[in-house]
Order: structure tokens, then C-alpha cells, then sequence
């Protein structure tokens, strides 16, 4: 079987699908004939990622943390589409703090999107893959979620609910044959890294080229990771070439992470 072939003519939705890593997947899933509805809170940058993929795809306006939402958003998805085989629950946010100054906005702002966003787009997906007897659901977690990450301690706990309940939810959907999985990027050149570089150079008191030089030393492939790496993964657990793996959180991180 040649990886991706499968894809054509599916439907996904693509959370945090307008900007960064989310752009990526949505790029290579087209790519591979997948019709899109790119589902983030920028609905406007939606619209314009959706456009430059082609005429098939559309952009829709969605906050992760809210249910309301999500159901509004998945409705147009459907209606958009005709239905959808794939969600890609990828929308996500990071802030950086030393864990004694966290506050609880900023504990609250990474749990409600990243971990209530998941579990929220992940229950309404399962609810329609159940009914249609078929269905994919890939999650964006982090390198974060494997090892805890110094000033994201916060973060690292949001993400690492989100590799448990891809592994719990599998489980409940294997026998139905709906599969969930899971990717762990590690250091991504992307503009939510751009911020975290400049917040974490602050809190280390060094420059955002050596914040950047130490990526890079931490990852033996020896550079930084691009949204297209994850993006290609996420396309290969999408398509029928991963047929048999389901609950796995799996390690695009370069090597700096193996286990």
C-alpha cells in the first residue's frame, strides 16, 4: 500500500487548522485529496488557509473551550462537508512561567483549550464516527507530554492529559474499529515558539539565539523540527496504512525524546 493513497476523497476537520503545525496538517492532508473544514478561533485566518488549499475547503470560526461552540462548528463542518471521517484535534496554546508564579488564569487558559478543547472535539467526533460506523481521530500532544518541561509545568500537565485520554478513549472505540492516536512534536519553528523563545530566554536571562542554540543541542537529528514533519505524520495515522495502531502518543521530536 502506498501511504496516503487512501486518503482521497475523505473529509476531516482540522482544529487550530489556520496557522503553525495546524496549516501544516491541513496543507498535507489536502495534499492527499482530503476535503477540509479548518475550524479555528481566527475565523478570518480560517478562511484564508482554507481559500489558498483550493475551492472544496472551508473555513469555520470555533472556540475549543466552549461546547457551544464546538457543536456550532462541527454542524457547519458537517453540513460543509457532507459528513467527515477524520478530526484532527490539534488546537493548542502554551504560556511560560516559573511553576511558584503560575497563576491560576494561566493554569485555567492551558487546561480549558488544550485538554477541555480535546475532550470536547474528540466526544462530539466519537459520537458521529459511532453512528457512521467509522472514523479517525489524531490528537496533538507534545514532547512535553512525555517529560515535564521546566517553565511549562502547566503546559506539561495539560498535554499529558491529553496522551491519557487518547490511550483511555481508544481503548472504548477499538471495538467499533474507530482508532485515536496521538503526536508529540518537540521544538517547532513555528510562531507560538517564537514566543515561547522570547518568554523563556527572559525567565533563563540569556539571549533568544542561545535559547534557540540549546533546541537544537537537545535534538541529535541536530536542527529544528518543522510543522511538515508532524504534519506527514499525522497524514500516515490518518490513512488506512496505520490501520492496526491505536492509542499510541507518538514521538516526532528529532530524537530528543525516544521512550
Amino acid at each position: 500500500m502506498k501511504i496516503g493513497t487512501d486518503l482521497a476523497g475523505r473529509r476531516a476537520i482540522v482544529t487550530g487548522g489556520a496557522k503553525g503545525i495546524g496549516a501544516a496538517i491541513s496543507a498535507t492532508l489536502a495534499e492527499h485529496g482530503v476535503t477540509l473544514a479548518i475550524a479555528d478561533l481566527d475565523e478570518a485566518a480560517a478562511r484564508e488557509t482554507a481559500g489558498r488549499l483550493g475551492p472544496d475547503h472551508v473555513g469555520i470560526g470555533i472556540d475549543v473551550r466552549t461546547r457551544e461552540s464546538v457543536e456550532a462548528a462541527f454542524a457547519a463542518a458537517r453540513v460543509a462537508l457532507g459528513g467527515y471521517e477524520i478530526l484532527c484535534a490539534n488546537a493548542g496554546v502554551s504560556t511560560m512561567n516559573r511553576a511558584v508564579d503560575l497563576t491560576d488564569e494561566e493554569w485555567d487558559f492551558n487546561f480549558d483549550v488544550n485538554t477541555r478543547g480535546v475532550f470536547l472535539t474528540n466526544q462530539l467526533a466519537a459520537r458521529d464516527f459511532l453512528a457512521a460506523g467509522r472514523g479517525v481521530i489524531v490528537n496533538t500532544a507534545s514532547l512535553a507530554a512525555k517529560v515535564g518541561a521546566p517553565f511549562l509545568a502547566h503546559y506539561s500537565a495539560s498535554k499529558f492529559a491529553v496522551l491519557g485520554w487518547t490511550q483511555a478513549l481508544a481503548r472504548e472505540l477499538a471495538p467499533e474499529g474507530i482508532r485515536v492516536n496521538a503526536v508529540c512534536p518537540g521544538f517547532v519553528r513555528t510562531g507560538m515558539q517564537d514566543r515561547e523563545v522570547a518568554w523563556e530566554a527572559e525567565l533563563r536571562g540569556i539571549a533568544p539565539d542561545a535559547v534557540i542554540a540549546d533546541y537544537i543541542a537537545q535534538t541529535p537529528l541536530g536542527r529544528l523540527e518543522e510543522p511538515e514533519d508532524i504534519a506527514r505524520l499525522v497524514a500516515f495515522l490518518a490513512s488506512d496504512a496505520s490501520g492496526f495502531m491505536t492509542g499510541q502518543g507518538i514521538n516526532v521530536t528529532g530524537g530528543v525524546y525516544t521512550t
